[in-house]
């Protein structure tokens, strides 16, 4: 059941319908069945995984919360932990493990036939894992008091809009807004439908368009330097509209029922350094990463080494995380190296102070020469193998201006052009304003006229097949 199917929305209406007639208990209870719907529309079979991580984690942060005994609150964290890397362990990495150690021992001149399992990726199992495994550890911190009922504690885990990609949310943010009524207003639908039509361009409009495009000079054994540049400009666009138009549908969906959920992505590639770009992409992960991880390693507290060690482990981790493949595990490399590089020669990212004409120059072009940093970076994350990694980077060194002619992809429909427009503007004026509701104070008739251009957008622009969302394969 996708956001971008109409499936999808004839659920939400039925959802919505009887969340407006129910009492607060009964709305929570219809939350979590409608929740385990959602999730077992993907495969029934992955329910009873939910359901575990779900039992397991409320039973061990009432332990960890009740008990005294450092030791023994210790042994429960310890429990949780191995209990939720190990199923991600086992239904995410264990093929890949197999397959790489298999690989290395042929390498090695050592036969190895090793069996690869049949076993199926979970969607979204890499998001509620973190999302259960951070409420057991604020618990074990005592900085979040545990659930007392267990059905508001299983709807944190399920909730359906953010379950399947997020965004990770906390619970010291989402639980309290379980745990209490939530009244449906005007405002929240308003804001809520904008969120949705936005993400809905995103995905539809935008990102769907731009894919075939990517797929053709991605599946070519000898395109030219500059159809791999395009298609990796391209593939910057598409997983930005991809993966932010699911989280602003999702943020959407749950604001209409009372939700608010966290923001995920703050116009990322306006960036001009690595650091502030992780400020502002996946926002949800980078913090898990950083309160988690990164602090736990020890951060910055012991030396310049340790905290570059520090980083490059974290973003080495952040890369896995994303998929069990070597060209994320080089993405995350890619992406530490940045961030030591930078607090290497940088220190620290800083606001930049530059006033008037000279300053607003000098910020597009760091914005536009750090897109194609980041850029490349996609490369290493859209590629199809290793090999093709260092194929297509060697082809970038041999760009001709002839090469841009006749690109071997097909053209970009223009509805996605308007829509690329759109959302340029859009994310401008969120920038400058620095306001996401840059409209909330226009005049009726303004706002009614943005609404209009977005509903025309959708539909002017909405293509006949619209593809599984990039990150539920995480």
């Amino acid at each position: 059941m996708l956001f971008s199917q109409l499936e999808f929305w004839y659920f939400f209406a039925a959802v919505f319908a009887l969340y407006l007639v129910l009492p607060f208990r009964a709305q929570n209870a219809m939350l979590l069945v409608a929740s385990y719907i959602f999730y077992g529309s993907w495969d029934w079979r992955f329910l009873g995984l939910i359901a575990i991580s779900t039992i397991i984690d409320y039973l061990l942060a009432l332990r960890i919360d009740r008990e005294i005994d450092p030791a023994l609150r210790r042994r429960y964290l310890i429990v949780s932990m191995f209990m939720n890397l190990g199923l991600l362990g086992v239904f995410k990495y264990l093929n890949f493990f197999i397959g790489s150690f298999a690989a290395l021992s042929e390498s090695m001149g050592i036969p190895a036939s090793l069996p690869v399992l049949g076993i199926v990726l979970p969607v979204g199992i890499s998001f509620y894992t973190f999302q259960t495994m951070s409420y057991t550890i604020d618990v074990y911190r005592r900085e979040l008091k545990p659930a007392a009922n267990f059905w508001d504690f299983a709807l944190f885990v399920a909730f359906f809009p953010q379950l399947v990609a997020g965004p990770i949310e906390r619970a010291r943010n989402l639980l309290p807004e379980i745990m209490q009524p939530r009244t449906v207003t005007w405002d929240n639908l308003s804001r809520g439908a904008v969120l949705c039509l936005i993400g809905l361009i995103k995905k539809i409009v935008i990102a769907d368009a731009i894919a075939p495009m990517v797929d053709a000079v991605y599946g070519l054994d000898d395109p030219s330097g500059g159809a791999v540049l395009v298609a990796t400009w391209l593939f910057a666009i598409q997983i930005y509209c991809d993966f932010s138009g699911y989280t602003d549908i999702a943020r959407g969906v749950a604001k209409m029922l009372g939700f608010g959920l966290m923001r995920n992505f703050a116009q990322p590639y306006f960036a001009t350094n690595p650091q502030e770009f992780w400020r502002r992409w996946h926002i949800s992960l980078s913090t898990w990463l950083r309160d988690y991880l990164y602090i736990w390693l020890g951060g910055n507290r012991h030396g310049t080494t340790r905290t570059k060690v520090n980083l490059m482990t974290t973003m080495v981790l952040g890369g896995l995380w994303h998929g069990a493949a070597w060209n994320f595990v080089l993405w995350g490399i890619y992406q530490g190296g940045l961030l030591v590089t930078h607090r290497q020669f940088f220190g620290r990212a800083k606001a930049d102070v530059t006033r008037g004409i000279r300053g607003a120059v000098k910020r597009v072009i760091l914005i536009a020469l750090f897109f194609q940093v980041v850029s490349y970076g996609w490369l290493l994350f859209r590629a199809n193998s290793f090999a093709q990694i260092v194929d297509f980077t060697a082809r970038l060194t041999t760009i001709r201006l002839s090469d841009f002619a006749d690109l071997p992809m097909p053209d970009l429909p223009f509805p996605a052009l308007v829509g690329l427009l759109l959302l340029l503007t859009w994310d401008s004026m969120t920038e400058i304003t620095g306001r996401v509701r840059f409209y909330a104070d226009w005049p009726a008739p303004a706002r009614g006229l943005l609404w209009a251009v977005l509903i025309y957008a959708l539909a002017f622009g909405a293509t006949t097949a619209s593809g599984a969302f990039i990150y539920f394969q995480f």
